[in-house]
């Protein structure tokens, strides 16, 4: 749950900054996709520290016994959610971060379903049908940030592509 909150609570400050602060406005903040790529960014930074220090052994014991080395497992699972959040802020890595992050959520589903099918005494957020639905709104949100930027990409290459007129409309 709490990934959920730092993801939701940080798109909104970051949406509510943009909206109210001209300066940052100028910058995007107040847009859905940008917020959501700081909220991203924020929730990643937090669950990538928690591969190491406070949930480690709790990760650990996630990981579904048919993979090998799960303490390896999280800790690059760890790195990968560190360098992932940091390559949203980057506008050149923006895309490929959002869609490694993406591949690893779907990726990382199996040990989900693992705890939630092996733990006991879970807490309710811990259940499958909660975490599932929590995992599809990750997803969610980091498609929201990635097809916006793969548009933005095409539409740059199609405005320099050799022989390309605007319209118009355009100028």
């Amino acid at each position: 749950m709490a990934p959920l909150l730092f993801l939701l609570i940080t798109t909104l400050v970051v949406n509510a900054v943009g909206h109210f602060n001209s300066a940052a406005a100028e910058h995007g903040l107040g847009t859905w996709p940008v917020a959501l790529r700081f909220g991203l960014a924020v929730m990643f930074i937090v669950t990538g520290i928690s591969h190491f220090v406070g949930m480690r052994e709790a990760l650990i014991d996630m990981v579904p016994p048919w993979l090998p080395a799960a303490a390896a497992l999280v800790t690059v699972t760890g790195v990968l959610e560190l360098f992932g959040a940091i390559g949203l802020l980057l506008s050149p890595t923006r895309p490929w971060a959002a869609g490694g992050l993406g591949l690893m959520l779907i990726l990382m589903f199996p040990a989900n379903v693992h705890l939630a099918l092996t733990g006991e005494n879970l807490p309710w957020d811990d259940q499958l049908v909660p975490r599932t639905a929590m995992q599809a709104v990750f997803l969610a949100a980091v498609l929201a940030v990635l097809i916006p930027e793969i548009r933005a990409q095409r539409g740059t290459q199609r405005q320099y592509a050799p022989g390309a007129t605007l319209k118009p409309s355009a100028l």
